[in-house]
């Protein structure tokens, strides 16, 4: 006899895990809150423009990805991006500045004096550190690359990718892969080399020469896709109240629909819910879990998108964007040129931007009149990119809990999920609060071999 699967969550994650053990002939039912799957990708088109509020893009970091497209009948509508969109700029001094990204630009570069670029090169020298678990992705490269280093590259990134603070994410448990480079090869340029070839060997590609990838539509056209090829496993407009224990090897998930409770029992649950929702879930079994997964932190981020008239942008559009390092003190962490990236984003003669605001380094920003914070940001994005008109549309979204912070200490979180799970047979906690937060990450991470 089959088992009975409960996933929780319809989002990319839910929906991939959800995918494969229907493949593999497992009972699974599919929970979700909202009523439609995706989760935080959510895609709209208004106006002739395609918003993204959630993810904008993906990496094909893992071969799963093309697989997972493939079955689901959407590998004609799966676009790449723009090769122009492998040059990024980080602002300095008020200036656009490509990152370099060969040892040739890195030599001619304004991002980095002369003494960060020869500061680089003692790197190899550099030797690991005795307490790699307890630090943070500042003080990593600090060490490692210099000040210089951390204030105009990896600063930015951070906020790029996580809306967090570098002086706050734990290096192992935010950038495992960074981490291991020390850990296993003694450096970075060591271990970059040598990594490369293991990568071959996995079939995996790294997060720097990844493809990024998109739809014709937008992000939420996997999971759409996902679900519909999954439409009699899920419930949706359906809240999870609580798990607690049937009997000795069963669970019983309680929710609610349309106003009524209702109950499954299931032999495995798989919650891929937010930290700080499942914190209420599991609370009857496991009050410390709750407590863990409540005191993991998610910044708020606005996602501002910007609808503009092509002959009101006086530069180039000639990348993916740009980022803001926290020392040039703007209102906002950068912006994305979605139109320049991928296809049908806006109208012929228009141009569309995705700017991001607030994160883990200024959620004090929204303590502000949001009309305000808005006009602060328009005048600063307008400066910087010298756009000499007005937005034709403007559209935006405040995430009150955008992205899970694998801060300092995250490493105790993770040990205890473990413990959790070996105590709980048959409740699996997934979802991008453990094994990254990326897309790729996440279905990466969708596989499980249910015990």
């Amino acid at each position: 006899m089959s088992k009975k699967i409960v996933v929780l969550g319809a989002g990319i994650s839910g929906l991939s895990t959800a995918y494969w053990l229907v493949k593999k002939g497992y009972d699974v039912t599919i929970l979700e809150t909202k009523n439609e799957p995706g989760g935080s990708m959510i895609s709209r088109r208004l106006d002739n423009f395609l918003i993204d509020y959630g993810p904008n893009s993906g990496l094909e970091t893992t071969p799963l990805i093309r697989k997972l497209v493939e079955e689901v009948n959407l590998s004609d509508k799966m676009i790449y991006a723009n090769a122009a969109a492998s040059k990024r700029y980080i602002l300095k001094n008020g200036e656009l500045i490509p990152l370099p990204m060969s040892p040739g630009s890195f030599i001619r570069t304004k991002l980095f004096s002369s003494g960060a670029k020869f500061r680089l090169m003692a790197e190899p020298f550099v030797s690991k550190s005795d307490d790699g678990y307890y630090q943070s992705i500042a003080e990593f490269v600090r060490r490692r690359l210099g000040n210089e280093f951390l204030d105009y590259a990896i600063d930015p990134f951070v906020s790029g990718v996580f809306a967090g603070d570098p002086e706050k994410l734990s290096v192992k448990s935010a950038f495992p892969k960074l981490y291991r480079l020390e850990e296993v090869y003694g450096g970075l340029i060591k271990g970059m080399i040598k990594g490369a070839r293991e990568r071959k060997q996995r079939n995996e590609e790294s997060k720097q020469s990844a493809k990024m990838f998109s739809f014709l539509e937008g992000m939420q056209s996997l999971p759409n896709a996902i679900a519909d090829k999954l439409k009699d496993n899920i419930v949706f407009s359906a809240k999870v109240l609580n798990v607690t224990g049937a009997n000795d090897k069963q669970w019983k998930v309680t929710y609610e629909l349309n106003g009524n409770r209702e109950s499954i029992t299931a032999d495995t649950v798989i919650s891929t819910l937010p930290a700080y929702i499942a914190a209420g879930v599991f609370g009857e079994l496991d009050q410390k879990l709750a407590e863990r997964l409540n005191s993991i932190y998610y910044p708020p981020v606005m996602v501002l998108y910007l609808g503009y008239n092509k002959k009101d942008i006086k530069r180039k559009l000639d990348g993916f964007g740009f980022l803001i390092p926290s020392k040039e003190k703007k209102h906002f962490l950068g912006a994305i040129w979605s139109s320049s990236i991928f296809p049908g984003r806006s109208p012929e003669d228009m141009a569309a931007f995705t700017l991001f605001v607030g994160g883990a380094r200024s959620p004090q920003l929204f303590e502000m009149e949001k009309s305000d914070l808005i006009k602060k940001v328009l005048s600063e994005f307008h400066q910087i990119m010298n756009i000499k008109g007005e937005p034709v549309l403007i559209e935006n979204k405040l995430w009150q809990k955008a992205i899970p912070q694998y801060n300092l200490g995250y490493i105790e979180h993770e040990k205890y999920f473990e413990v959790f799970e070996e105590n709980h047979r048959g409740i699996y906690l997934r979802g991008n609060y453990r094994g990254g937060i990326s897309v790729g990450d996440c279905i990466k991470n969708s596989e499980l071999e249910i015990k």
